[in-house]
């Protein structure tokens, strides 16, 4: 016998709100029943688990423990770029000059994520 992961859970201060802005991240659409002031909301992620956005009154206080790496579509610095425009801050950057490495970067609520480089990024390092 085996667990499925069913959700990935993020506590935040405001879940409608969050998850829109992880919507835009991922491209992908919020549950269909989820309105703004509801304490949870989810992402309809396309494959895997959904991420769960869940209303807790306490305020994050430390590093997140456990978070999310993206791999984008486009180029790691375009996307940095773009999730910065969507409401991202800037948090650490660990991308090397040989074009290896990854940036972090924190949502609205401040859980922290890294972007890393994309499949094109890979490539043209190997080539």
């Amino acid at each position: 016998m085996v667990s499925v992961v069913q959700n990935v859970a993020i506590d935040c201060a405001d879940a409608y709100e969050l998850a829109r802005f992880w919507s835009g991240v991922t491209g992908r659409p919020l549950h269909p029943e989820d309105r703004p002031g509801d304490r949870e909301a989810q992402v309809l992620l396309a494959e895997g688990p959904v991420l769960h956005f869940n209303q807790v009154p306490e305020a994050k206080t430390i590093k997140n423990r456990l978070h999310l790496c993206l791999r984008p579509e486009t180029s790691r610095d375009q996307e940095v770029g773009r999730l910065l425009d969507l409401g991202a801050t800037f948090v650490s950057d660990h991308r090397n000059p040989d074009g290896s490495g990854w940036a972090i970067l924190a949502d609205p609520e401040g859980n922290e994520f890294c972007v890393l480089r994309s499949a094109s990024d890979r490539a043209a390092m190997d080539s």
